[in-house]
């Protein structure tokens, strides 16, 4: 693959391709303010390898769970100060789907291990069963 600095201009339909994208959901992110392409004479979008990477990291922020105004927020050159107030609430949002999953994937795995007849008998269980009990209300 080229490097983003020698991509020769891309039609819409090529540089969403090239991400197994619909051209809409190019056209929904411009809207949103997260992409600006050029225009060539006859009005239609132009995609350079600034636009290629572009896109490259509004998916990279899709994958770890950020919201499209989210990401933009975090493209917005406002500062490193609240550009890291921004992600570490989003880390602990992050931390706490960590940490409901390994407590379901740990609940999971005690019923798999399980020998007795029912779960209701298991003492291993009743604890796990105990702990989230005892914890409350789930974080939001």
């Amino acid at each position: 693959m080229k490097s983003s600095a020698t991509v020769a201009p891309m039609a819409i339909g090529e540089l969403a391709a090239h991400y197994g994208l619909a051209p809409h959901v190019l056209r929904h992110w411009e809207a949103m303010g997260l992409l600006s392409p050029g225009r060539d004479s006859a009005g239609r979008r132009r995609y350079d390898g600034t636009h290629l990477a572009r896109v490259a990291v509004i998916l990279r922020g899709k994958e770890a769970g950020l919201g499209l105004a989210e990401i933009r927020d975090l493209l917005a050159d406002d500062g490193a100060d609240r550009r890291r107030v921004r992600l570490e609430a989003h880390r602990q949002r992050l931390q706490a789907t960590v940490d409901r999953a390994r407590a379901c994937l740990e609940l999971v795995e005690c019923a798999l291990g399980c020998t007795h007849t029912s779960l209701a008998t298991c003492p291993d269980f009743a604890v796990l069963v105990q702990e989230r009990v005892d914890a409350g209300p789930l974080p939001e």
